[in-house]
């Protein structure tokens, strides 16, 4: 293995404190996609590939690739990046890690005065943080040809503005995303890599660096969920006589938390979680409460688990419906597929770490990332994550520069190879 090319890790830590400085709000960071804490880190990334001498692009999704030339550019490019937004008062480090990652990586490669024989692009990427601003990855499924077009009426939160007029105020094209224009492709992308925080607490707790990423999770969510019962007395109401929503919800929660730890046990890799529980505002004290809403978000890397999960969704809620006397409605309902990253680029990564004794563990993702976006446009993919602490979309977010700089270590490494 060559020792040649090492990421710059001083540039990383300047780019991370610059950030963060630019876009703290008081608690955290706040970069709103299309909008001024986004715009203010592109413009920082941006400077700085400005001075590293790199090809600079943006595309109508708002997009920007940084390029460094490989010495025969008829060939497939090997993108490193992820995106630049955040949640509202969220951390340094969600997104940005993987752009100023790629930033590091070709900063080394142009130090060892490294020509790649591919071009090696640094993409910041627009408004992934679909649960804060917009849904649908507008920067890479924008990108890639593959934008649902009616997510362009999506209203940001915090301006009740469309995503269409948050394009169009910053000079972008939004009729491009609406009309399917696409980009990038695998006729001209051999790879795209991503670097990312784990955003759950193994890689800390298991004291290791580095996660080589098997799949990116499927989900099947319950966004509405709702156990109707009957209100009724609470002190002149028998146990037998009662049709308690509440109790119901919480049975079914109780008994589905329980067939999660068997197939923890069995190792079956999935995340079940109740997002929100609230009673309607009929509820008050002294009722036995009649109605209550809840959210399900269901998790797994593979589609039989997910079947498993709901089989066992629907035995348990017609048992509890059959013994308390109450109805379940399972609606507004939305689901997506794992996405399996690339096993080629994993065996190599893991080759890399192994030559560098860097640790690693091969893990599955708990969250989405564009990774999926490019990954189903069939693009070769793959996502690494560093050990993060204090958990991911807080302010609390704590990386550390030398688990970074391990993780950057690898990818600096599959890179070279990669593109020579």
């Amino acid at each position: 293995m060559s020792t040649n090319i090492r990421p710059d890790i001083a540039l990383a830590s300047q780019l991370f404190d610059s950030l963060r400085e630019k876009t703290f709000d008081g608690v955290g960071v706040t970069r709103e996609a299309y909008g001024r804490g986004e715009e203010i880190a592109h413009a920082l990334v941006r400077a700085e590939a400005g001075k590293l001498g790199l090809e600079i692009e943006v595309d109508y999704a708002g997009n920007m690739y940084m390029t460094l030339p490989g010495s025969d550019r008829t060939l497939p490019k090997i993108i490193l990046g992820s995106h630049l937004d955040s949640v509202p008062q969220g951390g340094n480090y969600d997104g940005a890690a993987g752009v100023i990652c790629g930033m590091a990586v070709v900063a080394g490669m142009k130090q060892a005065s490294f020509t790649p024989k591919r071009d090696v692009t640094v993409m910041a990427i627009r408004a992934e943080e679909g649960g804060a601003w917009f849904n649908g990855f507008p920067g890479s499924r924008g990108a890639l040809g593959s934008f649902p077009p009616e997510n362009l009426a999506i209203l940001r939160p915090d301006t009740g503005l469309s995503l269409e007029h948050h394009m169009r105020e910053l000079g972008f094209d939004p009729e491009a995303l609406r009309s399917g224009r696409k980009l990038l492709g695998p006729e001209n992308v051999h790879a795209y890599l991503e670097l990312h925080i784990e955003q759950g607490p193994v890689l800390d707790a298991e004291e290791i660096p580095v996660g080589l990423v098997t799949a990116l999770p499927g989900n099947r969510r319950i966004r509405k969920g709702k156990v109707i019962g009957e209100w009724n007395h609470s002190g002149a109401t028998p146990r037998a006589y009662r049709h308690d929503a509440a109790l119901a919800l919480a049975e079914f929660a109780h008994r589905l938390d329980l067939f999660w730890g068997e197939l923890e046990g069995e190792g079956v890799p999935s995340v079940i979680t109740f997002c929100t529980i609230a009673t309607s505002d009929q509820a008050g004290f002294g009722k036995v409460p009649g109605e209550i809403d809840f959210s399900l978000d269901v998790r797994a890397p593979e589609p039989a688990t997910l079947d498993r999960i709901y089989a066992e969704i629907f035995r348990l809620v017609a048992e509890i419906e059959a013994s308390r006397g109450v109805k379940f409605e399972l609606s507004s309902g939305q689901e997506s597929k794992p996405t399996p990253m690339d096993a080629g680029i994993r065996a190599a990564l893991a080759s890399s770490a192994e030559a560098l004794g860097i640790g690693y563990k091969v893990m599955p993702s708990g969250g989405g990332h564009d990774a999926a976006a490019f990954a189903q446009a069939g693009i070769p993919s793959m996502m690494v994550f560093v050990r993060n602490q204090n958990g991911s979309h807080t302010p609390l977010e704590e990386m550390r520069i030398e688990d970074f700089a391990e993780a950057s270590t690898v990818i600096a490494d599959w890179a070279m190879k990669a593109s020579s």
